[in-house]
């Protein structure tokens, strides 16, 4: 299925060019914009890659032919080909493969420089919403990352997640300490990193970068920790979404109905009620559009199966 706006559009990959392209893209971004470490092979390729990347697929967002923005979907079908989710490398997250239904991580997001400021990232997200309700993902997760190897640079940010916005012991994720890469300080996976009195949340969402204040808008919740990612010059935090606890407001504009989503995942006819709507040809792709998208563009939009 691809959804278009004008020239625009945004689907899975079909082919072995378009997944290269994506992984051109995340070397534009990661390794020549962001200082990510690459192999010889890699720069050769002029592509960013690792072995999670055999059994992924990538959502894109496709410009006059060119890839400008990209997501890897790994669900628990791929995990299970590759013997675990890319996550495993930096958190425990058994608690969440116990969970029932369809779970996938999402990772390795990036937009084109030139693009950040057009369609781009809103066509991505669509493109996401409309795989994870054709899937019945109940739960979405993955790291979000600012880029470089000092926490402290988002001590507010960082602490004001913990205070606020971790998930229930049933679902919280943990840093895998004796994962973190060689150099790196454990003292410094402490999200608390700012006592809570002296956290502003003024200041906080200053130093959110655009990926983690969108979660934040969904009704995101964080794990445990932070991860340092030395040899990708990042430092991670663990991103969970279950789908049943999209805000209200996301639900009210994706569906018209506040609560659509509460029972998501949990009683077995639940995507029985809603598919009708959401999966609907026209009803259900104009959903996805208005919610996504501004007015002018959501009235170009079309759905080409």
């Amino acid at each position: 299925m691809t959804i278009k706006v004008r020239d625009y559009e945004v689907r899975l990959t079909r082919t072995k060019e378009e997944r290269a392209m994506v992984r051109q893209l995340r070397y534009k971004v990661f390794v020549e914009e962001e200082g990510a470490s690459a192999t010889e092979e890699q720069q050769l390729l002029g592509e960013e890659y690792d072995s999670y990347d055999r059994f992924a697929e990538y959502m894109a967002v496709f410009h006059n032919g060119k890839v400008v923005a990209t997501y890897r979907i790994i669900d628990r079908g791929s995990a299970e080909k590759l013997g675990g989710f890319y996550t495993e490398t930096e958190y425990d997250i058994k608690k969440l493969k116990r969970v029932k239904g369809n779970i996938a991580e999402m990772s390795r997001a990036c937009v084109d420089p030139e693009y950040r400021d057009s369609l781009a990232m809103r066509m991505l997200w669509m493109g996401l919403a409309d795989y994870i309700l054709k899937n019945k993902i109940v739960l979405i997760f993955g790291v979000a990352s600012w880029v470089g190897t000092r926490p402290a640079e988002a001590a507010q940010a960082i602490s004001y997640l913990y205070y606020n916005h971790l998930p229930p012991m049933s679902l919280r994720t943990t840093v895998e300490m004796d994962k973190l890469p060689a150099g790196a300080n454990p003292k410094h996976t402490k999200m608390n990193i700012l006592p809570k009195d002296f956290v502003d949340e003024d200041l906080a969402m200053k130093q959110m970068t655009p990926l983690v204040k969108g979660y934040l808008r969904l009704g995101a919740q964080f794990g445990k920790g932070v991860f340092l990612d030395v040899p990708f010059n990042t430092y991670d935090v663990f991103v969970l979404m279950q789908t049943k606890n999209i805000s209200k407001a996301y639900q009210k504009h994706f569906t018209g109905q506040p609560g659509a989503f509460d029972h998501l995942g949990i009683k077995p006819g639940a995507w029985k009620t809603f598919g009708k709507i959401l999966f609907s040809p026209v009803t259900g792709l104009m959903m996805l559009a208005e919610f996504f998208l501004k007015p002018e563009d959501a009235e170009a939009v079309e759905r080409v199966e």
